[in-house]
């Protein structure tokens, strides 16, 4: 196995590591950022989920730079970035920090646009990622980053730059949901 596939792992094995200190009943006490109160695991696990979704442009410039792209890391770095956004979502909403039905439309293009690369694969076809989904997983990590850390450093002058960034994913992934299926829809027929 190689580096990049290697990295792609962990990105695997950070999760249920962030979604123990996220969801488990840990106290580790809370401490004080710019005003904010925020439990230290909160914080922890926003740092596991920071450093998880940075190994995600890791693997890929490694692969990439060094010519490692192998079929395993074709697979393994889709799967690794779906489970570890959806694997945050629903850990969002299990402690009302997000509204269900985002993380439903998000987790469901989600599973839409893998059955449609399957389909493809099946075909001999690769479907690559467009400017456009790769800008919403951007800001899908941003949104979901300032949701783990209660929206510090805006919280404290009042400014919902989580909420904003957590719309602004969610009309994304619906854009760039309907943009794949309108360039892809011949896979389907």
């Amino acid at each position: 196995m190689n580096v990049p596939n290697k990295i792609t792992l962990s990105r695997i094995m950070l999760i249920p590591i962030f979604m123990v200190f996220f969801l488990a009943p840990i106290n580790l006490g809370e401490v004080i950022l710019f005003s904010v109160s925020i439990p230290v695991t909160d914080l922890i696990a926003a740092f596991i989920f920071i450093l998880a979704a940075g190994t995600d442009w890791l693997d890929g410039y490694y692969a990439r730079r060094y010519q490692l792209v192998t079929n395993l890391g074709k697979f393994l770095d889709p799967l690794a970035d779906k489970l570890l956004i959806t694997a945050a979502l629903i850990a969002l909403v299990e402690v009302q920090l997000l509204a269900a039905w985002m993380a439903i439309v998000i987790i469901s293009r989600e599973f839409a646009v893998t059955g449609i690369r399957l389909v493809a694969a099946a075909d001999g076809s690769v479907i690559a990622a467009s400017n456009l989904g790769k800008l919403k997983t951007v800001f899908q990590v941003v949104a979901i980053a300032a949701l783990l850390l209660h929206n510090i450093p805006f919280e404290a002058v009042g400014f919902p730059f989580a909420t904003i960034m957590i719309w602004i994913a969610t009309l994304l992934t619906i854009l760039s949901g309907v943009d794949y299926f309108v360039k892809n829809k011949h896979v389907l027929t």
